[in-house]
């Protein structure tokens, strides 16, 4: 197929959720990744949460990516085909293509984190600047392939015996520069399946790289609760995200509803 057509062509797995009040101008627009251990997509991180984006005043781009018996860059050239996709516009709806950022939940999560650290396809025409998200949000995410590993995901994305440098290639804290985009993240403390630590070390990277981010660590909570609305405490984490949003200047103050507690441990790197 000619690049140009491809380039504008509806990436397969794409659902649309437009924006929940119509607009005579330009609105953001995120890129929706659910999580699944490379293995599959859940799907209460899916089209759930595009509806509540599209209710904060966004449009939503929920990407099936392909996964297991998929391997790498896979995934990631459907992610950067999604991001430049939305940017062009060729959907129908008004979105500014300065604004599309990008959520992801645990391995949809490493999806996210690998687009905005810019980690290679070998693709010349997708590893480019447009396909960098302009915001993340990282829930419960995958970050590294070398510390507390999630060996399914390892396994999944890159088969048996990866090589270091390809463990290291798709470790995202390894690869942070100050290109990243801000972001904000969540992750609980007791989480059995995805260390925290992958959390602490990227935001840490983030840091250290003067990027905006803001971090928050529920004491307790299982991995893969979504918008988690049966935890009171968990699900303060929409309204800390709406606040930070809002921050961005991504939402209006009218939009959705903000978060007044705070969760036990806060950490803030902006």
């Amino acid at each position: 197929m000619d690049p140009v057509a491809q380039a504008f062509q509806a990436p397969e797995g794409m659902t649309v959720v437009a924006a929940d009040t119509p607009a005579d101008h330009a609105v953001p627009a995120i890129l929706v990744l659910p999580g699944g251990g490379y293995a599959h997509h859940a799907e209460h991180e899916a089209e759930p949460v595009a509806r509540w984006l599209a209710s904060l005043g966004m449009h939503a781009f929920v990407l099936r990516y392909r996964t297991a018996p998929h391997r790498h860059p896979a995934p990631l050239i459907d992610a950067k085909r999604a991001v430049q996709w939305i940017r062009s516009g060729a959907h129908g709806l008004p979105v500014d293509a300065e604004r599309v950022g990008v959520l992801g939940f645990s391995a949809g999560g490493h999806v996210a984190a690998t687009l905005s650290t810019s980690v290679a396809t070998g693709d010349a025409s997708l590893d480019t600047h447009g396909s960098v998200p302009d915001l993340a949000v990282l829930c419960y995410p995958v970050v590294s392939f070398t510390s507390a590993v999630h060996q399914g995901c390892v396994d999944n994305l890159l088969g048996a015996s990866p090589s270091a440098l390809s463990l290291r290639n798709l470790s995202a804290e390894l690869n942070v520069t100050r290109t990243v985009p801000p972001t904000f993240a969540w992750h609980t403390a007791d989480d059995a399946a995805v260390d925290a630590e992958h959390s602490l070390r990227y935001v840490s990277a983030l840091t250290r790289a003067g990027i905006p981010t803001e971090l928050h660590v529920f004491p307790q909570g299982r991995h893969g609760l979504g918008m988690a609305s049966n935890d009171a405490s968990i699900s303060q984490w929409t309204g800390l995200c709406e606040r930070w949003l809002q921050g961005h200047g991504w939402i209006s103050t009218e939009a959705g509803s903000i978060a007044e507690a705070t969760p036990a441990t806060v950490r803030d790197g902006q």
